[in-house]
């Protein structure tokens, strides 16, 4: 028997025209570094159609066309995204702070035909043009920008707001496209080789859309207005466009201006009551609403992921600021959403802690395992640890292989059953609360035993005048590999080496105490923000680092 239901394609256009219509009142507001500019949802809408109509009419855009952008969160950049998909062409955002020839890379492995871009990063995308191939035929700048900096280029070059001028506030919108078809792109940041493609279709994005919006993960609604920190070229700024312009949620835009100050300021001025960012970022901005003078009681909710969230950071928002950090665990392969840590009802505060301090709870559209050395099945007893693999419709089970290829699945990234393989090492408890404890590459195995680097970053970062904390493997004669900690110290920090060691030694069993260690100016960053651990890794071996032995 079958149901009696109607089958109702699931598409990004149907996104676009509920948030254009149903909540056109809705404003996505656009930081421009003195103040908000506002825009409403029925405006972007509009507007997306008009970009839909220049696309197609003049820059050939047809059916899985990809078209990528490189830009900051901003208005148009919304635009694009609703646009672009909508239209049945393919998005492609474009990491800004990837290395140039990585950059170069993914615009040609994508065959990206345009690149949408902002006039602020333009001399980026001029930089990396003779390294680019013949697919790229037009360019589209928006706001602001030099002109001769595209003097090589052969294509069309087009201003934005000249483009889409004098074209139809309505676009036949593919409401009907298949579902499984394409609707984005987003590469790995590429720590190791060359960034990997994810396809992410247009069934994965509304049902990502779904449970970002539910009310055990953002739950976002009109009421609220959502602070997306988090790059839109950082696996669709983690669902965070998409979901506000279905569920209506308004949408407040940093543009390039990430820095603590202004976003204390943006924060300040327009209310926002829910935000999303890796770690770095809100350590700066901690340090920046301590020093006084900003009203931050609008946000309701701060979800931290990309890494794991010290203990003392989530506790310090709270304690002084009165602002709830929120855990969460995904990757550009799982859309990103894979757990969001709201603890049980029925619970204290204080009895709240051990859950908020996990990566979270598993939706019901993400199934997850562990496995062990051995490739056995780990049991869910909060206790054995192993590789977490996992599955569902908005999780990764290929990588785009190129135009016109058939996708890619690494055994070192795929289980021969088709289950995407995280490379994270953890515990998930039987009520399905995971706790991830490392990176499979970052784990420490010291003498046959396992040594957590996250676990040894967290406690050192506890300390109050520890910036941040970075520890890697490094070789031993004697133990095959034992830590190695790098440390930032706060501005004025008087703290020394053997005062830090003998913190750490109080919180962690005596044979995990590194013996290496090291003062450094800056913890390096991936294109994402997270710790790049294999350059502390490349610069201990190349002898680049002051280290200090201690109780050796």
């Amino acid at each position: 028997m079958f149901s009696t239901m109607q089958d109702v394609p699931l598409t990004v256009a149907r996104i676009l025209t509920h948030g254009a219509t149903v909540h056109g009142r809705s404003t996505v507001t656009t930081w421009d570094g003195t103040g908000p500019v506002v825009r409403s949802y029925a405006e972007v809408g509009a507007r997306a159609a008009r970009l839909a109509h220049a696309l197609h009419d003049e820059l050939g855009v047809r059916e899985d066309t990809v078209v990528a952008t490189l830009m900051w969160n901003n208005a148009e950049h919304l635009e694009a995204y609703l646009a672009v998909p909508s239209m049945g062409a393919v998005l492609h955002t474009l990491n800004l702070r990837l290395p140039a020839h990585q950059l170069a890379y993914i615009v040609n492995h994508a065959a990206d035909h345009v690149v949408i871009v902002d006039g602020t990063v333009l001399p980026l995308l001029a930089g990396v043009l003779p390294q680019l191939g013949d697919t790229l035929r037009h360019i589209v700048v928006n706001g602001p920008y030099e002109a001769s900096l595209l003097d090589g280029f052969t294509g069309g070059v087009h201003a934005y707001e000249d483009l889409i001028d004098g074209r139809p506030d309505a676009y036949p919108w593919r409401t009907d496209i298949d579902e499984r078809r394409a609707a984005a792109i987003c590469y790995t940041s590429g720590t190791t080789g060359d960034p990997k493609g994810v396809v992410y279709s247009h069934r994965s994005v509304y049902l990502h859309c779904l449970q970002v919006n539910a009310a055990d993960s953002f739950g976002l609604t009109p009421r609220d207005t959502a602070l997306p920190v988090v790059p839109m070229f950082h696996v669709n700024a983690w669902g965070m466009p998409h979901a506000a312009y279905m569920s209506g949620a308004n949408l407040l835009m940093p543009d390039r201006f990430l820095q603590p100050k202004p976003l204390a300021e943006m924060i300040d001025r327009v209310r926002p009551t829910v935000s999303a960012a890796v770690p770095t970022i809100w350590n700066g901005l901690l340090d920046e609403l301590d020093a006084g003078g900003h009203d931050t009681s609008s946000l309701r909710m701060v979800v931290i992921g990309g890494s794991a969230c010290p203990p003392a950071l989530m506790k310090g928002f709270e304690e002084r600021h009165g602002i709830r950090v929120v855990h969460a665990w995904g990757m550009t392969e799982t859309s990103p959403l894979g757990t969001f840590a709201q603890p049980p009802g029925g619970l204290t505060p204080e009895q709240e802690w051990p859950y908020r301090l996990t990566q979270g709870l598993f939706p019901a559209s993400v199934e997850a395992r562990l496995i062990g050395p051995g490739g056995e099945r780990m049991p869910h007893d909060g206790e054995s640890a192993g590789e977490l693999e996992v599955r569902g419709p908005w999780i990764a089970g290929a990588y785009f292989a190129g135009q016109g290829k058939e996708p890619e699945r690494p055994e070192d990234k795929f289980s021969e059953d088709g289950w995407l393989r995280t490379g994270d090492v953890g515990t998930i408890t039987p009520d399905g609360y995971l706790t991830l404890t490392d990176r499979a590459k970052d784990v420490i195995k010291s003498g046959g035993e396992w040594i957590s680097s996250v676990e040894l970053e967290n406690q050192l970062m506890a300390h109050p005048e520890v910036a941040e904390a970075a520890v890697v493997a490094v070789p031993d004669e004697k133990w095959g590999e034992r830590p190695l900690a790098t440390v930032v110290l706060r501005p004025g920090a008087t703290a020394g080496l053997a005062e830090l060691r003998a913190f750490l030694a109080e919180r962690v069993a005596s044979w995990q105490l590194p013996e290496r260690w090291a003062i450094v100016e800056a913890v390096p960053k991936t294109s994402v923000g997270k710790f790049d651990k294999k350059v502390i890794r490349a610069d201990y071996a190349a002898d680049r680092l002051e280290v200090t032995l201690l109780g050796k």
